[in-house]
C-alpha cells in the first residue's frame, strides 16, 4: 500500500513539474516602441494619477515577471511619491485627531519623523531603465511611520505586490539621467526627491513569488 501510495504521489509531483514547464514560454516575447507609447498615452488620456504602467506580466514557468514603463512629471523637494506614485499616509501617532486608517502599519514608529515619502517592495526586485528625463532618485536608508499597499491596490496586485510605504530616513541620493541603470532590490527603500521636468524609465521586476496577477495585460495594448 506505501508503494502504490509513494508511486500516486511521484506521479502528481510529475503532472505538477509538467504543465508548470508548459506554462514556460516557448519563443521570444516582444514588448515593442509603440507598445511603450500606447501604453503612456492611455495612462494620460484616462488622467491616471499613479504614473506606474504595467505593460505586462508574464508567466516565465518557475516564476512571473513583469515590465512597466513609469513616466514622472515636474516634482519639487523634499516630499516625492514613492514607486506606487502614492505619497504614503503617516501611521497615527494616537492623538485623538488622528485620521483613521485601516491599514497596518509597517517599518519602524517614529512620531514626527520627517522627510520625503518612499517605499519598499516585500517580493520584487526592480531594474530601471531611464530612456527620458532626469531626477533624483532616494534609495535605501529607513521607511518610518509607513503603512502596509492593501491588499486589493493596484499597487499590491499588479505593479510591484505587497509593499510598505511611509516616510524615508537615512537614505542615498543620486542623480539619474537618460541611459541610466538601477537596481533596486527586493526590501530596499526607494522613491524621488525632485524630478526638474521629467523622467521616463522601464522598470522590470522577477517576480519569483507570483504574487503578481497572471497574465496582465495593459488596458492600452488589449480589444477595447
Amino acid at each position: 500500500m506505501l508503494k502504490k501510495i509513494l508511486h500516486v504521489v511521484v506521479m502528481v509531483l510529475a503532472a505538477g513539474a509538467a504543465v508548470g514547464l508548459a506554462q514556460a514560454p516557448r519563443d521570444g516575447i516582444f514588448i515593442t516602441d509603440e507598445d511603450i507609447k500606447a501604453v503612456l498615452k492611455y495612462a494620460a488620456d484616462t488622467k491616471r494619477t499613479i504614473p506606474d504602467n504595467t505593460i505586462r506580466v508574464i508567466d516565465m514557468g518557475s516564476f512571473q515577471l513583469g515590465v512597466a514603463v513609469i513616466h514622472r512629471g515636474p516634482l519639487g523637494g523634499g516630499n516625492a511619491a514613492g514607486r506606487g506614485g502614492a505619497a504614503a499616509a503617516p501611521a497615527a501617532a494616537g492623538g485623538r485627531g488622528a485620521a483613521p486608517n485601516p491599514q497596518p502599519a509597517c517599518g519602524e514608529q517614529r512620531p514626527g519623523a520627517a522627510g520625503p515619502n518612499g517605499l519598499y517592495h516585500d517580493d520584487t526586485a526592480e531594474t530601471y531603465v531611464v530612456v527620458s528625463g532626469s531626477a533624483t532618485l532616494i534609495t535605501g536608508g529607513t521607511i518610518v511611520n509607513g503603512r502596509r499597499s492593501p491588499a486589493d491596490s493596484e499597487v499590491t496586485t499588479i505593479l510591484n505586490g505587497p509593499s510598505c510605504s511611509g516616510t524615508m530616513v537615512g537614505y542615498t541620493t543620486r542623480q539619474i539621467k537618460t541611459g541610466d541603470i538601477i537596481i533596486v532590490p527586493e526590501g530596499v527603500p526607494h522613491g524621488f526627491s525632485a524630478v526638474p521636468d521629467h523622467v521616463t524609465y522601464l522598470s522590470v521586476r522577477p517576480d519569483l513569488k507570483k504574487v503578481l496577477q497572471r497574465g496582465y495585460v495593459n488596458p492600452a495594448l488589449t480589444p477595447r
